[in-house]
């Protein structure tokens, strides 16, 4: 088994991936360095969002991101916020993307 990154150095790798693809993200909640979970706010800037959330994938025994809110944003920054009371390490990156990208699908980021 492939040891996993740790969160800090996950996060930093997909801030860079989404700056050289032109995608604008900023860290919004720093979870724990080392094993805070990683939750992906989508802001499509017409006031709806998804946020995302790695999930275990039962099928390929490995994680997958799965939609953990969808709609207004307002709606998907409340769900942010019970996520964060339950698990103070958490860690929230917004992605600000009009096309709804996240490049969540791409290698290195998808699992």
């Amino acid at each position: 088994m492939t040891p996993r990154p740790t969160a800090d150095f996950w996060v930093r790798a997909y801030l860079a991936r989404l700056a050289l693809a032109g995608i604008p993200a900023y860290v919004t909640a720093h979870g724990d360095a080392t094993a805070g979970a990683v939750l992906v706010k989508l802001a499509t800037l017409d006031g709806r969002a998804r946020v995302f959330q790695r999930s275990p994938d039962l099928a390929t025994g490995g994680r997958t991101w799965t939609v953990l809110a969808e709609g207004d944003e307002a709606l998907a920054d409340a769900a942010i916020a019970r996520q964060r009371r339950h698990d103070p390490d958490l860690w929230v990156i917004e992605v600000e993307s009009r096309e709804g990208r996240t490049l969540l699908d791409e290698a290195g980021l998808a699992d």
